[in-house]
């Protein structure tokens, strides 16, 4: 999710910045984590778009108001043992990501190829890639 995050704030009008700022046909969730990660690169983020403080900050308003934050803490245990068991020798930093899925019985977005095929070499067939979302959403605005 950090990734989308990251290219929504460098091309707000593409696929990814298209999905996050004008979507009204789906509900993003992300963990608290996700702002942990944004916090992180913020720098690089600041020198890659060129923009202000004041303007990423407005950026970073826009992008997030369109997520719905869950606190891993509320993540029940189990679910953390099965991503955990599913994702740890994939990716272990998407860990969170995987139990929210599991979780709230969502879909994972991620544009990873690397993680969506080792997840479903282990049975997780809860993703989404950034094209079909994207399609997705060109056939509902239809």
């Amino acid at each position: 999710m950090v990734y989308f995050i990251l290219s929504s704030f460098l091309n707000s009008s593409g696929r990814i910045g298209k999905l996050l700022l004008l979507n009204k046909h789906f509900e993003f969730y992300s963990c608290e984590f996700l702002k942990f990660e944004l916090h992180k690169h913020r720098k690089k983020l600041l020198g890659l778009t060129k923009y202000s403080e004041f303007q990423l900050n407005e950026l970073e308003q826009d992008v997030l108001s369109n997520i719905q934050f869950k606190d891993e803490a509320l993540i029940p245990e189990k679910h953390f043992v099965l991503a955990e068991k599913i994702a740890f020798d994939v990716d272990p930093d998407d860990i969170p990501f995987v139990a929210l899925a599991i979780h709230l019985e969502g879909v994972l977005w991620t544009g990873d190829k690397k993680l969506i095929e080792g997840l479903k070499q282990k049975g997780f067939m809860q993703t989404v890639t950034t094209a079909e979302l994207s399609d997705l959403f060109d056939q509902l605005e239809g």
